[in-house]
């Protein structure tokens, strides 16, 4: 901002409020008049904004460093207490939450579960057995939603399969293991 937009930006501070709500452009000298404040007023609010900027970065990069071994000591407290609770659950499956004071952890298992990985060999398992979870209209589609509730995870030899209801095995489907997922929750003091 340079020393003229200083002297329009003072003028412009000047100005009462009613003098404001009265101000009328009645000639091109106030309408000049008018631009000149304008542009002090531009002037003004960018080094507002550019100073504000370079605040925010320097702000920015001081929590970044501050909270970088905050974080890192977070992530490492958590996979330990993960770690913990994955052992309490191999002497007790129906310890699914742990609860202190200062906060909780829960466990989530999602059993094995059908998977589909291969729609072709689906389609054509379903046609060939004369099942209805194929939509025909211009093109084929797959009802999987419907089909998937029909299904089961069994376990053959040292595999676990996906059958029908009839215990046949589904081309096309393979099992999405069974998985256990914790999540840690501090409480706010």
């Amino acid at each position: 901002m340079n020393r003229l937009q200083e002297i329009e930006l003072y003028e412009l501070n000047e100005l009462q409020p009613e003098d404001k709500q009265l101000f009328v452009i009645k000639d091109l000298n106030g309408l000049n008049w008018v631009l000149r404040k304008m542009n002090a007023a531009n002037a003004k609010l960018n080094e507002i904004k550019s100073l504000a900027e370079a605040e925010r970065e320097r702000i920015n990069t001081w929590e970044q460093k501050e909270s970088a071994g905050l974080v890192s000591d977070i992530s490492f407290f958590e996979q330990k207490i993960i770690e913990y609770h994955a052992h309490v659950l191999t002497i007790d499956s129906e310890q699914k939450s742990i609860v202190t004071p200062y906060g909780k952890v829960r466990s989530i298992t999602n059993e094995a579960q059908p998977q589909k990985v291969d729609d072709e060999a689906i389609f054509d398992y379903l046609e060939m057995n004369e099942l209805p979870f194929v939509e025909v209209n211009t093109t084929r589609k797959l009802r999987w939603a419907e089909l998937k509730k029909t299904l089961k995870v069994i376990q053959k030899g040292d595999d676990q399969v996906v059958v029908d209801e009839d215990g046949q095995v589904v081309p096309g489907v393979t099992v999405k293991p069974r998985t256990t997922t914790f999540k840690v929750e501090v409480a706010d003091q």
